[in-house]
This record gives structure tokens, C-alpha cells and sequence, in this order.
């Protein structure tokens, strides 16, 4: 099983940015801790964070063209309004699952809407870094229900 790994703007400045609310661990850390959990389940996992959109849309773009089994997403700030990563994920056959660390229902209003959860076959909010390990989860659930 391969899974792709895909992290939006300002998430390389986990651990720095706003610890109250995204907490003290690092992207690295969050990254180690993924693959790790995957490892342990012979799960081979490839991660990218990128403030470009277009290289998220590309590396969507690559899943479907290099057989990956699932996507983990964290769009970030694109969440809201990025209607070519939203078509990105509608438009490959890989199933995504869209992840935010902090609850976005309990924040500002704006950050309640998502434009591309519905382009995901689920989303989970306010799980801090578990979020990526429950998404793998399911995405292993998913290709097990399949078979």
C-alpha cells in the first residue's frame, strides 16, 4: 500500500506558528511519526508540504499516475477557496481523506467552509497530528473493505 501525504501553506512553521492552537510539535515531527506508523504496517509513504498550490495540484496529479492507494490531505488556507486543488482531488481516482489539526468548527467562521472536503471521501478536525494516523486508518480500512 502506498499513501501520499500532502501538506498546504504555513505548515513547514508547525511548532512556530501559533503553538496555542497547532501545538508545539514540527512538520518534521508529525512527518516521522506518520511514517513510522506506517512502516509498522508495511505501508510505504511519501510526504509533501508546499505553500504552491500548483505543486499540490501536481502531486495529486503524480498519485493517480504512480498508483497510489490513498491521499492524506491538509490544505490549509487553500481549504477555503482553492477550487483547482478541489478538481485536482475530483479528478484522479485516488480517495483522499482531508485532515486539520485544530477543530476549524470552534475558530472563525471562514475557516468552517471547505471546498475541497466534498472532493474527499471524509474529513477529520481537531485531532491534532493523531488526525494523519486516524486518516491512514481509514484509507487502510478502505482498501481492505475493497478486497
Amino acid at each position: 500500500m502506498r499513501i501520499l501525504v500532502l501538506n498546504g501553506p504555513n505548515l513547514n512553521r508547525l511548532g512556530k506558528r501559533e503553538p496555542h492552537i497547532y501545538g508545539h510539535e514540527t512538520l518534521q515531527m508529525i512527518e516521522e511519526k506518520i511514517v513510522h506508523y506506517a512502516t509498522e504496517r508495511n505501508i510505504e509513504v511519501q510526504c509533501l508540504q508546499s505553500n504552491r498550490e500548483y505543486e499540490l495540484v501536481e502531486a495529486i496529479h503524480r498519485a493517480e499516475d504512480e498508483s497510489f492507494d490513498g491521499i492524506i490531505i491538509n490544505p490549509a488556507a487553500f481549504t477555503h477557496y482553492s477550487i483547482a486543488i478541489r478538481d485536482a482531488l475530483s479528478g484522479v481516482s485516488v480517495p483522499a481523506v482531508e485532515v486539520h489539526i485544530s477543530n476549524v468548527h470552534t475558530r472563525e467562521s471562514f475557516r468552517t467552509n471547505s471546498v475541497t472536503a466534498p472532493a474527499c471521501i471524509g474529513q477529520l478536525t481537531g485531532f491534532g497530528s493523531n488526525g494523519y494516523l486516524l486518516a491512514l486508518q481509514a484509507l487502510i480500512q478502505l482498501k481492505e473493505d475493497a478486497n
